[in-house]
């Protein structure tokens, strides 16, 4: 963990809170692995004959999108778009829970902070997920990835300030907890400050290097300053 603010400071300290999905609510390509959507995404591209050798080992379906964007050709940028929404509905079937993730949406909801997702991933696709988990009722707002517009995903600020206006908040009152270098980022450029959740050792530094105002490596701290925030409302 960082020095600096703890995570009850943070929490307490600000309003709504903004979670990330991919990481800190579940993990998306659990059962459905990330290179192999990136591989349906090149099939796409190798379909339309386009040489694909820069992404070819790209294992990072959000990468192949970027890089189609990059050509210049909007019509591929929507099919690879389009591809990809179906791989991630299909992919949140098998997506494996974040261990606390669950209690940490419950928790705040009953600490009456509004709650919404903030995620490079589909709209589509996390909304299926939040249903099947019949979680979706606490979330006050889902801010997914524009539809092809990747250059709009994190870590433009776009979509957390497209949050803090959904839940009628100026950015400075929101925390987005977020697990990659790119939330940092986003949430820098938006004025929204982050807590970095490390659910992989090596991340632990980058998260801190890039400017998160605290990290955690679990879920399970920020359930449990939630659930006393919880209580002492009551």
């Amino acid at each position: 963990m960082t020095s600096g603010p703890d995570v009850a400071e943070l929490i307490s300290g600000h309003g709504p809170l903004l979670l990330d999905f991919d990481g800190p609510v579940c993990s998306v390509f659990a059962g459905y692995p990330a290179p192999k959507v990136a591989a349906v995404l090149r099939e796409v591209l190798h379909a339309e004959r386009v040489d694909v050798s820069a992404v070819e080992t790209e294992s990072d379906p959000l990468e192949v999108l970027r890089w189609t964007q990059r050509q210049g050709t909007a019509r591929l940028t929507r099919a690879v778009e389009d591809a990809l929404c179906a791989a991630e509905v299909q992919a949140v079937r098998t997506a494996e829970p974040t261990p606390y993730g669950r209690e940490v949406i419950v928790a705040a909801r009953q600490a009456r902070k509004p709650v919404a997702i903030v995620s490079n991933n589909s709209e589509a696709a996390i909304a299926a997920y939040l249903t099947a988990h019949r979680l979706i009722g606490h979330f006050a707002a889902i801010i997914g990835r524009a539809y092809a517009a990747p250059d709009r995903m994190k870590p433009s600020p776009a979509p957390l300030l497209n949050a803090a206006r959904a839940l009628q908040s100026e950015p400075s009152t929101c925390l987005l907890i977020g697990d990659t270098v790119t939330d940092v980022e986003s949430g820098i450029a938006a004025g929204v400050p982050v807590l970095g959740y490390a659910n992989k050792p090596r991340k632990i530094h980058a998260l801190n290097q890039a400017g998160a105002a605290h990290t955690v490596t679990s879920m399970r701290p920020v359930a449990v300053v939630l659930l006393e925030l919880a209580e002492a409302q009551r």
